[in-house]
Formats: structure tokens, sequence, C-alpha cells
């Protein structure tokens, strides 16, 4: 099946997706905000270059977008229907790269918490599930 839209506009939508500052990652940092939580964003010191980073409680969270990693059985992890090879091995890379990175982060003595972007939708379950996760009261 080809493309709807044209190899052109179809590279500039893609070109315009962020990977930082996306709306569940600043859904996930205002739940943290309220719960009066401190944090760094990014570090690049870690494996991974880790979303948000809570040094003094040795916890990350990972923002995930459903698209790009692969949520299991999420609406939004759809498969392109153009390019179905190459979309497959960049999702299966994603999903290696998340799985080395989640295992080196966590034998490194940090405790990682994945949210995942149809997980942000709910700001009330967002900031409970962050709460127990940073054992704090929400």
């Amino acid at each position: 099946m080809t493309d709807k839209i044209g190899p052109e506009r179809r590279s500039a939508n893609m070109a315009a997706i962020k990977s930082k500052n996306t709306k569940p990652e600043l859904a996930v940092r205002s739940a943290l905000r309220a719960l009066k939580v401190g944090y760094r964003l990014n570090r690049r010191d870690l494996v991974g270059t880790p979303d948000v980073v809570m040094y003094g409680r040795r916890k990350i969270v990972l923002v995930h977008g459903c698209f790009w990693h692969r949520h299991d059985d999420c609406r939004y992890a759809y498969m392109p229907k153009s390019r179905v090879e190459f979309w497959a091995e960049k999702f299966r890379k994603t999903v290696e790269r998340d799985s080395r990175n989640f295992e080196a982060l966590t034998s490194d003595g940090w405790s990682v918490l994945i949210i995942w972007e149809c997980e942000t939708k709910d700001a009330i379950l967002l900031r409970s599930r962050i709460a127990e996760f940073v054992d704090v009261r929400p």
C-alpha cells in the first residue's frame, strides 16, 4: 500500500515530531510538581538519557510514546501501512534499546517507572501512580 500524502509531506510530518517536552512528558512533570517532588530532565550522564531523574530517591521515570516504543495492546501502537519492513525493523531496534537501557539502569541501582503516553490522559490516575512510585502522598 502506498502512503496517501506523499514522501515529501510524510518526511516533514515525521521531522516535526519532538523528542523532548512532549505532551506526555509535560503531564508527568506537572504531576511531579503537584506532588512537590524535585527532579532533573534528560540526564546525559545516565544510560539512555532518561526523561525524569530523581537523584536523591534513586528513581527514574521514562515516558514512552505508545507508537514509537510499541505499547502492547494499545490503539496508539499501530503499524503503518506503508514501508512495513522498515517500520518493523525500526520498532524492533527501539524495543531492544529500551530493554537494554532499562536493564542497565536497574542493575545500577535505579528504580525505573515506565509511563506510557496513553496513561498520561487521566491526570488523577497519573498523579496517583507517580505518587506511589516516589512514595509520597498525593
